[in-house]
């Protein structure tokens, strides 16, 4: 039941991430993916000047920890700018199909299947309204089918690397966030950001960038990969509300 509720809350939040993203689409995508994965990485920096041991951890969690947030948010952030926002946050994350061949002793079973497939073609339905999506703006979904997968199995295999804090999630987003923004001064071309873009920056680093993956850490660490899958199919159905 806890592992619900923390898994819940960082569905809350990150039904925020779409609009948000869409109304800094001005912004370069390496850009707005640095400066809200440095301000994400805020909340655990009091811990670990208490105690710097937490950001203590093989170098291969970290790549993982750097492959999940960084990969992700760059081609989701490249989706919508090619994609009607509604359809390129059309994925829901592939956790529940993955979860058994990434995670030994781990079953798909007839129930997780259904949930599944409903919890899909519900989410598609409502989504889409029953139209088909757009051949044209094809484009868009492949980096939104691409950054769901990558954060389904980045999710998964944070079960298969050594145990790590949940404070370290804030270094995989200072490490992410300084790689973004060394690709964004390499890549891209210089931009004047406003008033209204550091708010809106600030409250995507600290919500669906920040809050949120300390939350799903702590949803994974303690329940059912398979039943927290099946709960975010109701991250599109929020998100479209929005």
């Amino acid at each position: 039941m806890q592992a619900n509720l923390y898994a819940l809350g960082a569905i809350a939040l990150w039904a925020s991430l779409a609009s948000l993203g869409v109304s800094l689409t001005h912004v370069p995508p390496f850009l707005l993916t640095g400066i809200a994965l440095l301000i994400g990485s805020v909340p655990a920096w009091p811990l670990v000047l208490r105690d710097p041991s937490q950001w203590r951890i093989p170098l291969r969690t970290l790549a993982l920890g750097v492959y999940g947030l960084f990969a992700y948010h760059f081609l989701l952030f490249i989706a919508l700018r090619h994609a009607p926002p509604v359809e390129a946050n059309l994925w829901p994350l592939f956790i529940v199909v993955l979860a058994p061949v990434l995670l030994p002793g781990v079953a798909l079973r007839w129930p997780h299947v259904l949930a599944a497939v409903l919890g899909f073609g519900g989410a598609a339905i409502a989504i889409t309204g029953g139209r088909s999506l757009s051949g044209a703006l094809a484009w868009g979904y492949l980096p939104a089918l691409a950054a769901a997968f990558i954060w389904a199995s980045y999710s998964l295999l944070t079960r298969r690397v050594p145990a790590f804090p949940t404070t370290a999630i804030g270094l995989f987003g200072l490490v992410s966030g300084l790689l973004s923004l060394l690709c964004h001064v390499l890549l891209e071309p210089a931009v004047t950001l406003q008033a209204r873009d550091a708010v809106l920056l600030t409250v995507l680093g600290l919500g669906p960038l920040g809050g949120a993956f300390y939350l799903w850490d702590k949803a994974l660490k303690l329940g059912d990969a398979r039943h927290i899958g099946i709960l975010s199919y109701a991250t599109p159905l929020a998100s479209t509300a929005l």
